[in-house]
């Protein structure tokens, strides 16, 4: 019997403030430390896409993002450098309650509001395929494939 597929599946929220989003810089986490990212963090057994993005802006920013104010932004599947793939769900959103604080800082060194247009160039290469998908209006996009799968 064949096996089949299976990929990791990571959650991403973009917080808009105006023209302005919001960034972590990795911190302690063995994987792209020194790097911003969004608050984001992989989907759970038995969780919602939805589920994922609610907890990980409170675990990560300490905020509470109604399910409401979650706006599907773009999905990337990603080939990671070491050949693993991803399929990361973006979503977007511009309104929440409280004010975000580094709720994990051992895994993040500082939290950064970033220009949408002018990103660091630290920046994870996942994380501004996500954000240049979402201002291009991308629905769903490739990252890390090679070019022979972009048909």
């Amino acid at each position: 019997m064949t096996q089949r597929y299976q990929v990791t599946v990571d959650v991403h929220v973009i917080l808009e403030r105006g023209s302005d989003i919001l960034l972590c810089l990795r911190d302690g986490t063995g994987y792209r430390d020194g790097w911003y990212c969004l608050p984001s963090g992989h989907l759970e057994a038995d969780e919602t896409v939805v589920a994922c993005a609610i907890r990980e802006a409170r675990e990560e920013i300490g905020i509470t993002v109604d399910r409401r104010d979650l706006r599907p932004a773009t999905v990337v599947h990603h080939l990671s450098p070491e050949g693993r793939p991803r399929l990361g769900v973006f979503f977007a959103a511009s309104r929440w309650y409280g004010e975000p604080v580094n709720a994990e800082p051992g895994k993040c060194a500082e939290l950064r509001w970033a220009p949408l247009g002018t990103l660091p160039s630290n920046t994870v290469p996942y994380t501004v395929a996500g954000i240049t998908q979402y201002l291009d209006g991308v629905g769903v996009g490739l990252h890390g494939w090679p070019e022979l799968v972009d048909a």
